[in-house]
C-alpha cells in the first residue's frame, strides 16, 4: 500500500501546484501591477505544497 500512497501524494502534489500557478497568472493578468507580490506568494505556496508532498511520500513508503 506504500507506493500507492506515495504515488497518490505526487499526484496532488502535481494538481495543486498546477492549482497555484493557474490562480497565480490569473491574479496578474487581472492586476499587473501587483505581479511581484502575487508571484512571492505563489512561490511560497508551491514550497508549501512540495513539503507536504514530500512528507506524505515518506509516510507514504515507510508505513
Amino acid at each position: 500500500m506504500g507506493p500507492i500512497g506515495a504515488g497518490i501524494a505526487a499526484l496532488g502534489a502535481g494538481v495543486g501546484i498546477g492549482l497555484v500557478g493557474s490562480k497565480a497568472m490569473e491574479a496578474i493578468a487581472r492586476q499587473p501591477e501587483a505581479a511581484g507580490d502575487i508571484r512571492n506568494n505563489m512561490i511560497l505556496m508551491a514550497a508549501l505544497v512540495e513539503g507536504a508532498a514530500l512528507f506524505a511520500i515518506v509516510v507514504g513508503l515507510l508505513g
